[in-house]
């Protein structure tokens, strides 16, 4: 009876663990089906072609194309200071009124090796303090154009001409015997004037920097006035009584022009004349300007030359000037 039961229970115990096996066994498969992630690439693709279609050129009678070589910048400006004080001011002080008015015009054509230049700059100031006799503060006419022929990448050789002037008479200013001011006449209109050509080589690394070298350079005095030399001996080197003096000389001109940092400017030009007849003495001049553009209608510029020319002063001449004003640029 025991074996029987025990026969019993070792039966049940079989199908019990066969049963839970199979069932076991199934949810694993059925987890395993849930689990599989859809397979890559069921749609096709279609890859783009990367062949890009040619187009035949436009052909059309009527269409013109130019092309402009030329690059021009005009500016102009317009500078007022004005003081006033009450006659009890306890700091002192005197009343003026300063006005002054610039206008420069820059063109430049290249094409190829070819390239052509032209700079043009008119200055004029006037300073009237109460009680004193009226003073200029910017007087100058300036020209330079330049035709230049590439030789290498930096190197040029070029012709030049340059004419330099002023408006207005100039005057130095004294006091007399009894301390009244008074002036003498010092310069005028083509009094001096100053054409100058010149043939060489052009150093041009950069498009705001360059070098002139004049190895043949004329430049032609002129002093219509021929009574100035009554009030100014030296009469800028031209004989009294005539108008006119040439001279032959080796000449040296530099320019740098560029935005420094932004809306800060600084524009400056040295130019060297050596008579070949007197070597010992050479005339300089440098000029520079600081211009900062506050916004596009208002600048402040500071400006300064050095100048030395024996045949004006024997000693070296400076001016400088600070002007806050309005400014109109036009550029093509």
């Amino acid at each position: 009876m025991l074996k029987r039961t025990v026969a019993i229970l070792f039966i049940l115990l079989s199908y019990s663990s066969s049963s839970f096996a199979q069932k076991a066994e199934a949810d694993t498969v059925l987890i395993k089906e849930l689990k599989q992630y859809p397979k890559k690439n069921i749609l096709p693709v279609r890859r783009p072609v990367l062949f890009p279609e040619i187009l035949s050129p436009i052909q059309s009678p009527n269409l013109i194309v130019k092309v402009n070589y030329w690059r021009n910048l005009t500016q102009f400006g317009i500078n007022v200071n004005q003081a006033s004080f009450s006659d009890n001011w306890g700091a002192g002080g005197v009343n003026s009124l300063a006005m002054g008015g610039q206008f420069s015009y820059k063109t430049d054509y290249t094409k190829t090796d070819k390239n052509f230049a032209s700079e043009l700059i008119l200055q004029y100031g006037k300073l009237k303090n109460k009680d004193q006799l009226s003073r200029k503060t910017a007087d100058r006419i300036f020209w330079d154009n330049k035709i230049a022929l590439k030789l290498s990448k930096s190197w040029y050789f070029f012709g030049s001409i340059n004419f330099e002037s002023q408006f207005d008479v100039g005057y130095s200013f004294s006091k007399d015997a009894k301390g009244n001011e008074k002036r003498t006449l010092l310069s005028k209109f083509m009094a001096p004037g100053y054409l100058t050509e010149s043939l060489g080589f052009e150093y041009k690394p950069v498009k705001h920097f360059f070098v002139r070298i004049g190895t043949g350079t004329a430049r032609q005095t002129f002093v219509l006035d021929t009574a100035l030399y009554r009030t100014n001996p030296k009469n800028f080197g031209v004989t009294p009584g005539k108008t006119f003096r040439n001279e032959l000389a080796f000449q040296v001109v530099s320019s740098y022009d560029k935005e420094i940092a932004k809306n800060l400017i600084l524009k400056s030009r040295y130019a060297m004349f050596a008579n070949y007849e007197k070597l010992s003495r050479i005339d300089n001049r440098l000029d520079v300007t600081l211009t900062a553009n506050v916004n596009k209608l208002i600048n402040v510029s500071l400006s300064g030359i050095l100048l030395y020319d024996d045949d004006s002063d024997n000693k070296m001449q400076a001016s400088q000037t600070m002007a806050f004003g309005l400014v109109y640029k036009l550029a093509n």
